[in-house]
């Protein structure tokens, strides 16, 4: 298995516990897609998320309708819409479907999401639609799901949950939690009245708004900037400025030569030394002067 493909699966199986962590699904109600050359990768049907492994997400042909794959789990049940976005939208990298509490529940009453956020804009127009019912896992449940995501990134599905696409995975997810964040702020504004919507022009501005806003569509993220070079020179200035210190320690290594004249000058403080014995000597010889002196005869006798 290539590294690329490898990192795909690892991918998908991060993102599905994702989608629990984060609220917009239950169990292993949900299940992811990516496009991986001529292949799709997608989750395994009922499988625990905490339990999956890179080895077992399926893997089918684009093209092939037949069911067939390889893994040794099969693939999810809702593989038909998954491979017809990632075949028929090349704007489509990845697939995440989900049963979201609050789009689910719009779902239930077959109410599309309508222009209520300047953040509906992000799912391809003014509103989200509510594709019809069928059953999941049929054919005539992926030709619905089809329908209701012409020239949009997301669907409701009625009586089932929602679908999202992106240009990869990062992305696809990104929508999907913003889908369902809208979702409850629509319904929530349905039990104070209803929400207030905004014109066609006013999502027309946000669109043009989108092209450098949020998470970009290249890479899953914002692009980083690039690190100018010029930051580089205080650093040499630095380095440069070492060099006078450097001089300066130079310099001072004459001042060290200045020990040995230190040095030297210990032979004189030991000649003091020697100069004691020789005044000792010279003490030692005044006692013999007072017995000269002693010696002199009277002044009176010749």
């Amino acid at each position: 298995m290539k590294k690329a493909e490898l990192a795909l699966r690892e991918d998908i199986i991060a993102r599905c516990r994702e989608m629990n962590s984060s609220g917009i699904n239950q169990g292993t109600s949900g299940n992811i897609s990516v496009r991986y050359e001529d292949r799709m990768l997608i989750s395994p049907s009922a499988t625990p998320y905490d339990q999956m492994t890179p080895d077992m997400i399926a893997s089918v042909g684009l093209e092939d309708t037949s069911g067939r794959y390889e893994g040794p789990l099969k693939p999810s049940t809702e593989w038909r819409f998954h491979q017809k976005l990632l075949r028929g939208r090349p704007d489509a990298g990845a697939v995440v479907h989900a049963h979201p509490t609050y789009c689910t529940t719009l779902a239930i009453a077959r109410k599309e999401i309508p222009s209520c956020h300047y953040m509906i804009a992000a799912f391809g127009g003014n509103n989200v639609r509510c594709a019809g019912y069928a059953t999941f896992g049929s054919e005539e449940l992926s030709e619905l799901a089809i329908d209701a995501m012409t020239d949009r990134t997301a669907c409701l599905l009625a009586n089932h949950g929602m679908i999202a696409i992106g240009e990869n995975l990062a992305k696809a997810m990104w929508r999907a939690i913003e889908l369902e964040t809208i979702a409850k702020q629509y319904y929530l504004s349905l039990a104070i009245g209803g929400p207030v919507l905004l014109s066609d022009a006013a999502i027309d501005d946000t669109h043009r708004g989108f092209a450098g806003y949020g998470l970009q569509d290249d890479a899953g993220k914002e692009t980083p900037k690039p690190k100018r070079r010029a930051a580089k020179k205080p650093a040499a200035k630095t380095a440069a400025a070492k060099k006078p210190a450097a001089k300066a320690a130079a310099a001072k290594k004459p001042a060290a030569a200045k020990k040995p004249a230190a040095a030297a000058a210990k032979p004189a403080a030991k000649t003091a030394a020697a100069r004691k014995p020789a005044a000792k000597a010279a003490a030692a010889r005044k006692p013999a002067a007072k017995a000269a002196a002693t010696r002199k005869p009277p002044a009176g006798k010749k």
